[in-house]
């Protein structure tokens, strides 16, 4: 059987670590278990929070959109039923954009909505 030596595999291991650990104040940059321990908290925080920031930016969307609706006498929920019997098909991000930086043609939307409801 032969002889395996895995000091180059290992090496790249630890480089790996605390390359990702760059940065990180005291021994969690430096030292080998404490990188390790700090970079898994890390990766996990970053997975679970690439699925917060798209609740958080949906929340932010209804919001803005809520917004300009009540400035047409109008409450969310009125204006998305309305948009949906008026069969416009656009989504919430692109609804907030325009609320924002075209107020005349959110009007017209509003308009139909309530022609709809």
């Amino acid at each position: 059987m032969p002889r395996v030596k895995k000091a180059v595999k290992s090496r790249e291991r630890r480089k790996k670590v605390l390359a990702a650990a760059k940065g990180y104040r005291g021994g969690r940059g430096t030292l080998l278990r404490s990188a390790t321990e700090t970079v898994d908290r890390a990766l996990k925080f970053a997975y679970r929070d690439r699925k917060v920031r798209k609740r958080d930016f949906r929340s932010l969307w209804i919001m803005r959109i809520n917004a300009a609706a009540r400035l047409h006498d109008l409450s969310y929920s009125k204006l998305m039923n309305g948009l949906k019997k008026a069969n416009v098909t656009l989504d919430r991000k692109a609804l907030a954009n325009l609320a924002a930086t075209n107020p005349e043609a959110f009007a017209e939307l509003a308009r139909l909505a309530k022609e709809a409801a």
